[in-house]
């Protein structure tokens, strides 16, 4: 069953990859009304939320990302307020590929590990590494749901 968590969320991150790699990178940054955030916004978001949550449970997946991105992508945080130039798409598509690769080398014993504290996130509370690491999952398939939202509605407003 451990493996089958991991290779679902390799294949939601293919995924992601594939839909970010699709979107041209001058629709990153249109802020539609209706949203807080932005496409740019939700990719690094993905890509720090799963570095941060992970550590949460005492994992850590190797990948440095830059100290900017705790501040332009924290949840919270908005594009409008951004004083920092934010990565490009293809530094995205760099640390999102990154990921990819590190979590295809979780072992899947791994996640049957209980985490002392457990992790509390707001009313939710993990107890073992597999349950926050299917949050994970989850909340990157919120944002690329969100992204899918967003693009809809810039195509949509641009005619």
């Amino acid at each position: 069953m451990s493996q089958m968590i991991i290779n679902t969320s390799i294949l939601v991150r293919q995924m992601v990859i594939r839909q970010v790699e699709a979107i041209p990178e001058d629709l990153y940054d249109i802020q539609p009304k209706a949203f807080n955030n932005t496409i740019r916004w939700n990719i690094g978001h993905i890509i720090s939320a799963l570095n941060g949550l992970l550590s949460r449970g005492g994992f850590t997946l190797d990948i440095n990302l830059p100290e900017s991105y705790k501040v332009l992508f924290l949840t919270g945080s908005k594009p409008s307020e951004w004083t920092i130039t934010p990565p490009s798409k293809e530094e995205l598509l760099k640390y999102l590929n990154e990921q990819l690769q590190a979590l295809s080398e979780i072992s899947p014993t791994i996640l049957d590990n209980l985490m002392e504290p457990p992790t509390q996130l707001g009313p939710m509370k993990f107890e073992r590494f597999g349950e926050l690491f299917s949050f994970t999952t989850i909340h990157e398939t919120m944002h690329t749901n969100t992204i899918s939202c967003l693009l809809k509605v810039i195509k949509h407003e641009q005619g």
